[in-house]
């Protein structure tokens, strides 16, 4: 079809656009990630139009990953909102042509303000720049736009080449998942990073447990009374020894018709998997992944009964 001919080609050529980047991965690269990282105040960065939207996004980006950072219009910026920075900030302008009024104006004031100036354009040579203290340079060889007109690679190329920018910046800077969980306490990002079994397991009259002189049948009035489809079973000790789940029942229903009346001894998972409270959702979650298994039982450091982990829980919480 024609359109998915567009589309492959409108693809094709942002993704060549991104490739290109890595030529610019030169000096003054080194030089905006060197400024940047022992900036004490914060990164401002600002833009127009699609360069403006682009430069949104990166500032989003750097403050996430434990770079101070704030987006300004440059239009807001010189109608008074430029009196935010302070001697310490860094600009990061954004303009793949720098040739409109409000760039050159803006940067005519930074000047006087003694603000570092970092720009990200793919007009490195413009005469607009010469006073700036680093150019990125971010050009591409030709827009997706069949008119080679509407901001469109050269758009993805800014936007790939801040996040290579911010990455570095972040890693140089130490910055750790932790540190990131912190930043993003509930969102999908903060809940595999923080979110623990202890978080979603369910316990109390919700843990179905039977100890190991239980029949089949009792172990499935249990079961089906908490509405989880599987059992621990305990010893006298309350050491969990086993697990029983629906699935079992059903595989031995088929040769053993007389199956409950039975010693759940007799046809539950010895020595079973076990999670702990402590551990970390998502690595709780590959587990049953990996062993092709819906629940599993979290247990103390005696191996006793904490409560259960659900698939199904985990993945209510979008963890999987």
């Amino acid at each position: 079809m024609k359109n998915f001919i567009i589309a492959k080609e409108t693809l094709e050529i942002e993704a060549q656009a991104v490739t290109d980047q890595i030529r610019h991965l030169d000096s003054n690269f080194g030089k905006a990630v060197s400024l940047m990282k022992d900036c004490k105040g914060h990164i401002v960065v600002m833009g127009l139009g699609k360069s403006g939207l682009v430069g949104r996004k990166i500032s989003a980006t750097m403050s996430s990953i434990g770079i101070p950072s704030t987006f300004l219009h440059s239009a807001d910026g010189l109608h008074g909102d430029i009196g935010m920075l302070i001697k310490d900030d860094i600009v990061m302008m954004l303009s793949y042509s720098g040739g409109t009024d409000e760039i050159k104006k803006l940067l005519s004031v930074l000047k006087k303000m003694k603000i570092k100036v970092i720009v990200m354009t793919g007009k490195i040579k413009a005469q607009v720049w010469q006073n700036c203290d680093c150019i990125i340079d971010c050009s591409v060889e030709k827009e997706a736009c069949p008119y080679n007109l509407a901001p469109t690679s050269s758009t993805t190329a800014m936007l790939a080449m801040g996040d290579a920018l911010s990455l570095t910046i972040s890693n140089l800077k130490g910055f750790t998942k932790e540190k990131l969980a912190l930043f993003h306490p509930l969102g999908a990002i903060g809940k595999r990073l923080i979110m623990q079994v202890g978080d979603i397991m369910r316990k109390g009259k919700q843990n179905p447990v039977v100890k190991y002189t239980a029949t089949v049948e009792d172990a499935l009035l249990v079961m089906t009374g908490t509405r989880i489809g599987a059992t621990s079973i305990v010893d006298d000790k309350g050491i969990v020894i086993g697990f029983f789940t629906d699935g079992d029942l059903r595989r031995h229903l088929q040769s053993d018709k007389e199956i409950l009346k039975k010693n759940i001894m007799s046809v539950m998972t010895k020595e079973p998997k076990i999670v702990t409270s402590e551990m970390l959702a998502v690595e709780a979650a590959k587990i049953l992944k990996e062993y092709n298994i819906d629940n599993i039982p979290v247990v103390d450091k005696y191996k006793k009964p904490l409560g259960v982990l659900d698939q199904g829980d985990l993945l209510a919480e979008g963890i999987s």
